[in-house]
């Protein structure tokens, strides 16, 4: 086969199919295909975080005396990813029923006869999974939280230009009362924000216990009892991560706080993702994405497809997040099942929230507001939208329950006819010589019932995130 007929049927050769077959590159998965987070959670990252805590180990214990200073330096030296086969170590893992077993054979073939006997010292394969997860949580946070500090920062602008541009609120699909795009986009900053504050408080922490978290095998092969929660510390130090107070081999609060934190992130995407797929519909069109996708069939369409796939994404993070949940209920010391279910589970969480905070960033950035289509879907409930406000002001003139009445029967006339509510009004007899036409114009006028949107709004944007001076 010609290199060009290679192109043009998109086969593979055999040599690399096995491999390129195995590899999942995000086809399906468009929310997380090409980020930061993608690259970041990838089977070489992790792969490079189980290899970063094996050498911060040597590292540690030569640093308290327990390890020669040259193997510690030898092991980090081969401690390179791109050194080992990543297919080759899944496939190798299975028996075991975790990648650190083979990976701790190659890595220990890696080094000399001298260097040997310090790889792995004393650990057991969850130590290195675990601390292998968590260093990939810390990685990915950066990026995540970067970009949810810059969709709150558009949002807060957004919110400020348009803190009094009226437009239909909307409660169980209907027309509610009115409220500004302002205080909208307030609420959705104070969602990124809480998302932000979350993810920023997460502490990700080492694991380091032995084979049943007592530490007890470092103590024996250094020949110096009561070491271990030194050990721990110094572990956790060289690897810039947080040292817990206690091995967590079935304390699992770690993940489970991470997962949690993450969902909810997905979670408050996902309302603004909401919001946006209502108020780009055709017949609503008070918003619209800029730069909008293609319809592979119909050729007038703009699709909301950054808010379409962080939808998505938000959809799909509850599940994961109960995965990790369920975790918690781990038996014994070390457990079977609840630990190896989280591995995938955890990575899956930070792919679709670190693509949905990119998204959202971008989505934010470009979005295009139609404040004339707001004003005008405002007017087609025929003043119904202030419904509200015309009984409270009429309640003071004939009393609560006859304004109820009187309104509950102009609404019926004013929703099935032609006429405006006002119109209405201006014609039932109970209202002649009590309420001039200009007054009940200025009742059923929504721009004039705004409420504290204004205020509400401005006060939102005294929030800063978490931290950090305000975006």
């Amino acid at each position: 086969m010609t290199s060009a007929e290679h192109r043009t049927t998109g086969a593979v050769p055999s040599g690399d199919r096995g491999e390129r077959e195995a590899a999942d590159v995000g086809l399906l998965d468009p929310v997380r295909a090409g980020s930061a987070t993608e690259a970041a959670t990838g089977d070489r990252a992790f792969l490079q975080a189980m290899l970063d805590a094996e050498a911060a180990l040597a590292r540690a214990q030569a640093a308290l005396g327990h390890a020669p200073a040259r193997a510690a330096a030898e092991i980090s030296a081969a401690a390179r990813a791109d050194r080992f086969d990543v297919r080759d170590l899944a496939l190798r893992g299975r028996p075991g029923g975790n990648p650190v077993i083979p990976l701790v054979s190659d890595l220990t073939a890696a080094v000399s006869c001298e260097a040997a006997p310090y790889v792995h010292r004393g650990a057991t394969s969850q130590d290195v999974l675990d601390t292998a997860a968590m260093l990939v949580t810390a990685r990915s946070l950066p990026d995540i939280i970067q970009d949810l500090h810059r969709t709150a920062g558009t949002l807060g602008r957004l919110a400020a230009e348009h803190r009094e541009t009226p437009m239909a609120g909307r409660t169980l699909t209907q027309h509610a009362v009115p409220t500004t795009f302002g205080l909208k986009a307030a609420g959705w900053r104070s969602l990124v924000l809480d998302a932000a504050d979350r993810l920023s408080a997460l502490r990700p922490p080492a694991q380091l216990g032995g084979a049943a978290g007592t530490l007890a095998a470092f103590e024996v092969l250094a020949c110096e009892p009561g070491s271990g929660p030194g050990l721990l510390a110094a572990f956790a130090g060289e690897l810039g991560l947080a040292a817990p107070p206690l091995p967590w081999h079935t304390l699992r609060t770690p993940v489970a706080d991470a997962g949690g934190a993450l969902a909810l992130t997905a979670g408050a995407l996902g309302k603004l993702a909401a919001d946006v797929l209502v108020l780009s519909r055709t017949e609503i069109g008070e918003l619209a994405e800029g730069g909008g996708g293609r319809s592979s069939a119909m050729p007038h369409k703009s699709n909301p497809v950054r808010a379409t796939l962080i939808a998505a994404a938000a959809r799909r993070t509850p599940a994961l997040a109960s995965v990790l949940l369920g975790s918690l209920a781990a038996e014994d010391e070390r457990p079977a099942g609840a630990w190896h279910a989280e591995w995938q589970t955890l990575r899956e969480l930070l792919r679709l929230t670190g693509g949905a905070a990119r998204l959202a960033a971008r989505l934010t950035a470009d979005l295009v507001v139609f404040t004339e289509r707001m004003a005008g879907n405002l007017t087609v409930t025929q003043g119904l939208v202030v419904s509200e406000r015309i009984t409270a002001e009429l309640g003071r003139l004939l009393g609560r329950a006859p304004a109820a009445e009187l309104l509950a029967r102009a609404a019926r006339r004013a929703a099935g006819g032609p006429l405006s509510l006002a119109a209405v009004l201006r014609e039932d007899p109970a209202l002649k010589g009590l309420v001039s036409d200009e007054a009940l114009r200025e009742l059923a006028d929504p721009v004039r019932y705004p409420g504290s949107a204004a205020a509400l709004t401005d006060h939102a944007l005294k929030r800063a995130p978490l931290g950090r001076n305000r975006p």
